[in-house]
């Protein structure tokens, strides 16, 4: 989601140094990759701040981390993490000239900032953080460099004439998750057409991978667990076309350049989805009820609306039937194709 706001100032300042602070997966994956990002700190834990992944080194590393960042005297930080409450505070302490970044309602002010809204597509949220400096772009996701051994690795794991189809059926939360017998129709009918579909995932997904091969009708090639983030990407850069829940995956597609139909509840779908219909389907599910209490699920980011949903986890996308999966995929698949051929010809 971030790319096109790194690859925009990476385009407005080309011999800036650019340093993202994150997680120790992004090291792993961005270190050495060609792209706009030059290095990463690893950022140790920091309490209140949302999204930190597992794994980061202990809070009591934060305070040498900050001095060390000060020692650098960057010129310029960004926030591009959310409404700033905690992460607000975090980026002031890195000593830069300027801070810029997103702020929420009540959270701490930075020199410029975006107010923040819940509902916005996210490539554009970051977008105007880095216009504030004077760093604009398209949306469009630039492309993600997928590197040879990574490509080698996929050619491994997915053998043979294609075309191959990854399907993802993870999701964080439950609720983004499409039925598993769902995606098994979808899998033994791309079959029938002569597709290959395979599975992919991290290992935590495995039980979902497991439901959908045990509704499936033929066998199914299954990944899940199989793969770093780098082959990951290399795997779904050999696919011809991704199904998948609104989840990493999905994006990771994008950014490789693959076609895909993405399955989404409505409200992500404004943060989430990409806007071009060349090579992106997102499909959507209506539901804002929650189908076993009927209570409103939509409440969040309007502060004046009562409730704050429930505890319940089931699918929110069985609005979303087979048949349109299906109608997407081959429309995206003959489009493939006629590519093909028309660069053969």
């Amino acid at each position: 989601m971030a790319t096109p706001a790194l690859d925009a100032l990476r385009r407005t300042y080309p011999d800036a140094h650019i340093v993202l602070v994150g997680a120790r997966w992004h090291a792993a994956f961005l270190t050495g990759r060609p792209g706009p990002v030059d290095e990463v700190a690893v950022l140790p834990e920091v309490a209140g701040l949302a999204g930190q992944p597992p794994g980061a080194p202990p809070a009591s590393e934060l305070d040498g981390f900050l001095a060390g960042l000060r020692e650098r005297r960057f010129d310029l930080a960004l926030q591009l993490h959310g409404g700033g409450a905690t992460s607000n505070p975090l980026v002031r302490a890195f000593g830069a000239a300027c801070a810029v970044g997103l702020r929420a309602e009540g959270a701490p002010e930075l020199d410029r900032w975006v107010p923040y809204r819940y509902y916005q597509p996210e490539v554009e949220r970051f977008l105007e953080v880095t216009a504030l400096v004077g760093a604009d772009g398209p949306s469009a996701t630039p492309r993600l460099a997928v590197l040879d051994d990574e490509h080698a690795r996929a050619a491994e794991l997915l053998p043979g004439a294609g075309p191959w189809i990854a399907l993802h059926p993870g999701a964080t939360d439950p609720r983004r998750r499409w039925p598993p017998e769902r995606f098994a129709a979808v899998a033994d009918r791309l079959t029938d057409d002569g597709a290959r579909p395979v599975l992919v995932g991290a290992a935590g997904e495995q039980p979902v991978a497991a439901a959908v091969r045990a509704a499936a009708r033929r066998p199914l090639p299954d990944l899940t667990g199989r793969t770093d983030l780098g082959t990951l990407a290399g795997v779904l850069a050999r696919c011809a076309l991704v199904i998948a829940d609104d989840s990493g995956p999905l994006h990771l597609a994008h950014a490789v350049g693959t076609p895909t139909v993405g399955l989404y509840w409505c409200g992500n779908a404004i943060n989430a989805a990409a806007p071009r219909r060349a090579t992106s389907r997102p499909l959507l599910s209506w539901t804002v009820h929650c189908p076993e209490c009927g209570v409103d699920c939509t409440p969040a980011g309007h502060p004046h609306r009562p409730g704050d949903g429930c505890d319940h986890r089931p699918s929110f996308l069985d609005q979303i039937p087979v048949a349109e999966v299906l109608e997407e995929a081959r429309d995206l698949l003959g489009m493939a194709t006629t590519a093909a051929g028309t660069s053969r010809g």
